[in-house]
């Protein structure tokens, strides 16, 4: 581009990217009901990680109004609470509590990330709309929004890598979030584009308290976060009108390609549809970075050989795919709960010599057991390319791990590989009452009984469910 074109204040078409998000959140019908019933199973899901997070005060401790008396009395409920708020800090509080244990659904490709964080902005906003607007939204209408803010955040990570250039994948949960909230607060596709020109000029924040030595727990608020300045844009696109930058990723020099992403256009590999949805990855079983639920599947299986032995260990060798070396690979101390959930060596030490990996298993209690600092010592991490190949394969969409054991006397255990982890689209028909079992297990730690009762018999009922208003559901969860 010419110094002169540089100069022009000639205001350009938006940026087709752009376009192409509004023309689908505003024009794409929905029909496939495998993408619900999996929506159906991520709400319930992303709700009892919420109530799970309840139990940890350093999550509570973020809940609530920015300052003290910034209550709205018929604001939008913060489930697990009795906080009532506007829809930005609620949309905060709410993406916050779904995040917390690292224990929400995830989408694995040249970028990672969480799609269920978008519920932060779709219930605050949602809620809000029903208690102060009085709009008529139901369960379903979540379920819909939810299916493209997924997609949303997905189609753009699956050839499209942020961390590779430094930065979180929480810039993709503002992007969705700030698409479908503006939709659900009547802004049609002139103030989508225009909302979603102001996501892009924010940039995004760095990967910093993700990664070894400043590993910390804003990885666990960073989320709700975006949802909370999502709905800053969308309210500012459709109630303030404010203009848009339609060259905001285009522009030479000032735009966010050359700025951020070395100059370069963003790729696709498909159009948006319900793809992300269909294909997301639950964490059923542990509350572990993705990267490593396979590692510790293999671990668990391990522990009954290794459990009576574990001073007897001369190594260990972990094989898994490139981004798994990348981010959870960790030696040295671990300085609080956030790193050791993003180690994969303590998450595989746990498992070898308890049998299990819970939340509570990242506190300082159970990291001070000198035999995992022991066994991380004697691990070894390397990539597997077969990992690797099958982790990027649109058909396949893997997560490998394989661990073996040897001990001093020359001996070893097989090695045990897992392709794909239980909450693997092609392990649907095993995962789905195992990770029903999680949520029941999380309303009922606590919620009172009667509500419990009815979020399980709706649970089984998804007509019934659907049809709920979603502020009626959301009432279900208040504590």
């Amino acid at each position: 581009m010419s110094h002169a074109d540089i100069r022009s204040a000639t205001r350009p078409s938006p940026d087709q990217p752009m376009v192409d998000i509004a023309d689908y959140v505003i024009d794409t019908r929905i029909d496939s009901r495998e993408a619900y019933d999996t929506a159906r199973y991520m709400l319930l899901d992303s709700l009892a990680c919420a109530m799970l997070a309840m139990k940890f005060p350093d999550c509570v401790k973020h809940l609530g109004p920015l300052v003290p008396g910034g209550e709205i009395a018929g604001g939008a409920r913060v489930p697990g609470t009795t906080f009532e708020l506007d829809p930005a800090q609620a949309a905060f509080n709410i993406g916050t509590l779904v995040r917390w244990l690292d224990f929400n659904d995830t989408w694995l490709a040249a970028e990672w990330g969480h799609p269920s964080d978008n519920l932060g902005t779709i219930l605050a906003v949602a809620d809000w709309l029903v208690r102060k607007e009085g709009k008529a939204i139901t369960v379903r209408d979540v379920l819909g929004w939810a299916i493209k803010a997924h997609e949303i955040q997905g189609v753009y990570a699956l050839q499209n890598s942020f961390n590779r250039v430094g930065l979180d994948h929480v810039i993709l949960v503002r992007l969705a979030s700030t698409a479908v909230a503006t939709a659900m607060l009547g802004g049609g596709k002139e103030e989508i584009v225009n909302a979603v020109s102001h996501s892009w000029i924010d940039n995004g924040v760095l990967r910093t308290y993700r990664h070894a030595p400043n590993t910390g727990p804003r990885k666990s608020w960073a989320a709700g976060d975006a949802c909370r300045r999502a709905v800053t844009h969308a309210i500012n696109a459709v109630h303030k009108q404010v203009v848009g930058y339609p060259s905001a990723l285009s522009a030479k020099t000032w735009g966010f390609y050359d700025i951020a992403f070395q100059g370069k256009a963003f790729s696709f590999e498909r159009p948006f549809g319900s793809y992300v949805m269909e294909n997301v990855l639950f964490k059923i079983s542990y509350p572990a970075e993705f990267h490593a639920q396979t590692a510790v599947e293999c671990a668990m299986q391990l522990h009954g050989q290794v459990k009576d032995r574990i001073g007897e260990i001369e190594k260990i060798v972990i094989e898994t795919q490139e981004a798994g070396v990348r981010i959870i690979d960790k030696t040295g101390p671990l300085a609080n709960y956030a790193d050791r959930d993003h180690c994969i060596q303590y998450m595989v030490a746990v498992p070898l010599i308890f049998g299990r990996l819970t939340a509570a298993d990242y506190n300082d209690d159970v990291a001070a057991d000198p035999r995992i600092d022991a066994l991380r010592d004697r691990m070894e991490v390397r990539e597997n390319p077969r990992f690797t190949q099958d982790y990027f394969d649109p058909d396949k969409r893997y997560i490998g791990n394989s661990v073996q054991v040897f001990f001093k006397d020359g001996s070893a255990t097989e090695p045990v590989s897992i392709d794909y982890p239980i909450g693997h689209r092609k392990r649907r028909a095993e995962g789905i009452p195992v990770l029903m079992a999680k949520c029941e297990a999380a309303v009922r730690g606590h919620l009172p009984e009667d509500q419990a009762d009815r979020l399980m018999a709706l649970a089984a009922e998804p007509a019934a469910l659907d049809t709920l208003s979603v502020s009626e559901f959301l009432d279900l969860y208040r504590s």
